[in-house]
């Protein structure tokens, strides 16, 4: 009894080696398929080069008068009704650009236009 016990300890033993042996063959041969080279073809090559770096973002804040910040909710809402939802970054972003593509003339009579202001926030808060 006692060979027997021995010999089915040693077919247990070797049951289990032999399928953690095998495991471990396995993994190294899926892990070199898996990094198998990819060729850069003409279109990914295009693409590596089209990237631009990534532009940082700022938060900001601003005081306006009450009439001119409801001119931006007028604009998103015509926006709205021709199709074209925009947040309000966007508006003011846009009017950053149509301002860019001025001449001085034409800013300075634009900020001449414009009501003083006082910067920081109001007492009533």
């Amino acid at each position: 009894m006692t060979a027997s016990k021995t010999e089915t300890t040693a077919k247990v033993a070797t049951t289990q080696k032999t399928p953690a042996t095998a495991k471990m063959a396995v993994k190294p041969a899926a892990k070199q398929a898996a990094k198998k080279p990819v060729r850069a073809t003409p279109q990914t090559a295009a693409k590596k080069t089209e990237k631009s770096p990534k532009i940082k973002k700022v938060r900001d804040s601003f005081s306006m008068p009450q009439n001119e910040y409801q001119e931006i909710a007028k604009i998103k809402d015509a926006c709205k009704k021709a199709g074209l939802p925009v947040k309000k970054s966007a508006v003011l972003r846009a009017g950053l650009k149509a301002l860019g593509e001025l001449n001085m003339v034409q800013i300075k009579r634009l900020l001449a236009g414009l009501a003083q202001v006082d910067a920081g926030r109001s007492s009533k808060l």
